[in-house]
């Protein structure tokens, strides 16, 4: 193959190079597996994969929700709760910042910092040099995340119905509609207002015949829980729910979860279940799941930040 005096390839170098590939695979199932690679991460339906459109969207969809609500994207309506013991337990209203990690990348942070619109740091005496970080904390996936869980982590689901649990502003939901072919979104969310939002952007954006919105407490609609192939639950329950109630959701889906249920969690479960005396043996309820493809095109993510999420199968 010609080495040219640029690295890149033309399409009959490229053609060599495939076939060169091709022949020194030692069997045909490895064959088989290098197409089905190809096909998941590169193309759709006999053409490239529309990743950028995907992207575009979603920005689309951020920029929208930005646009109408306040920096923190907190809602008055809403009561958040600091946790009081467990990883987030250093989250107490004074040194604490809520950034919506759908709306805002880290880029865009960093550039809100520099312009004084969100501080860093907070002052523990006044008129001192004592300061203290300030913690950043989002009630929703980030765009980077919703790529990892629905191209890397997660099977491909087509046909499959997908609910996630306190949808909040959807990001779940339009990342679901974006990177993979399930057939139903469902998202249930209680807080009315938050409701309303998710709605005028699936109309906007056409989503209808994918996307539904439930009004709802999930703890009284078991009838969902059994209807759904794949769970998220993204931070769903510390920052806005009692301990004891906590305890009970999480019985309740125990209870209610079916056999072959995908779960996808933040923050994994054992984690949650290490601070919460649930009772529940998750060794007799669920499997923890390798990435389906964790060679999946365009994952950005570290290992470590790979760890903050898991996704099991219900026994």
């Amino acid at each position: 193959m010609s080495s040219g005096s640029s690295d890149k390839l033309t399409l009959p170098e490229a053609q060599e190079g495939f076939l060169n590939i091709v022949r020194k695979l030692n069997d045909s199932d490895n064959f088989k597996q290098l197409l089905n690679w190809i096909q998941w991460n590169w193309l759709n339906d006999g053409k490239l994969k529309e990743s950028d459109t995907s992207e575009e969207i979603l920005d689309s969809i951020a920029a929208d929700l930005r646009s109408s609500l306040p920096l923190e994207a907190v809602l008055p309506s809403e009561i958040i709760r600091a946790p009081t013991f467990g990883k987030n337990s250093d989250c107490e209203q004074q040194h604490t910042v809520h950034v919506d990690a759908f709306l805002y990348d880290d880029e865009m942070v960093d550039v809100l910092c520099d312009e004084g619109k969100i501080p860093r740091s907070c002052c523990l005496q006044c008129g001192s040099l004592n300061t203290r970080p300030l913690t950043f904390i989002s009630h929703s996936l980030s765009r980077e995340r919703l790529l990892f869980i629905f191209k890397s982590m997660l099977p491909p689901l087509d046909g499959k119905v997908v609910l996630d649990v306190g949808s909040r502003l959807g990001a779940a939901l339009y990342g679901a509609c974006v990177y993979s072919k399930a057939s139903k979104i469902v998202g249930v969310e209680i807080n009315a207002d938050f409701c309303n939002i998710q709605k005028k952007i699936i109309e906007k954006y056409n989503f209808q015949d994918r996307i539904e919105i439930i009004e709802a407490n999930i703890a009284h609609r078991p009838d969902i829980i059994l209807a759904v192939d794949v769970v998220i639950m993204n931070n769903v329950f510390e920052f806005f729910v009692e301990p004891e109630q906590q305890i009970s959701i999480w019985k309740f889906l125990r209870q209610t979860t079916k056999s072959g249920t995908l779960l996808v969690t933040v923050p994994p479960l054992e984690e949650t279940f290490s601070y919460l005396q649930t009772g529940i043996v998750l060794s007799e309820w669920v499997q923890e799941l390798p990435l389906y493809n964790p060679d999946a095109a365009g994952i950005t993510m570290s290992a470590e930040e790979m760890q903050e999420l898991k996704h099991y199968r219900v026994i």
